[in-house]
């Protein structure tokens, strides 16, 4: 039987001069953790300087680039009634998963962890064969993060 953390695509590694997924999640996650940056998509000089000041904060290694040490250690745990910058990154998640193109019709970035977040994060979980329990700890930041299911 496999575990799984075996099939969960592994943590990306996010560095300066990104603007691609998931620079925006990391973004709304240093701002969960009371860095005030601008969630632009671009991992320029303000948010390479809040990823080393969050590496230093937390006895990592401080180089500025977000991989397997720095992904789980920034990833909130979140569930229904949660709110805030980290509910925000769960739902940019799935906002980039909206293929419509049409920002209206995906879910709602609004840091409201309501029955639609709810909903979204545990048909992830079990398209992803996860324990669906609508908690995004970190094998569903893992997944989300990663990646999976986009199109």
């Amino acid at each position: 039987m496999t575990t799984p953390t075996e099939t969960i695509s592994p943590w990306p590694t996010t560095r300066k001069g990104d603007t691609a997924h998931p620079v925006r999640t990391l973004q709304w996650l240093l701002r969960q953790h009371g860095h005030p940056l601008l969630v632009d998509g671009d991992f320029g000089p303000i948010t390479d300087a809040a990823v080393r000041a969050f590496q230093g904060s937390k006895g990592l290694y401080v180089d500025g680039i977000v991989g397997p040490k720095t992904w789980p250690a920034v990833v909130v745990t979140v569930r229904q009634s949660s709110t805030g910058d980290a509910v925000k990154g769960v739902q940019e998640e799935f906002q980039f998963r909206n293929l419509s193109g049409d920002p209206n019709k995906g879910l709602k970035i609004d840091g409201i962890f309501g029955p639609k977040t709810d909903g979204a994060v545990r048909g992830f979980q079990s398209a992803l064969e996860l324990v669906v329990d609508g908690i995004v700890g970190p094998i569903t930041w893992r997944a989300l993060v990663s990646g999976m299911l986009a199109g």
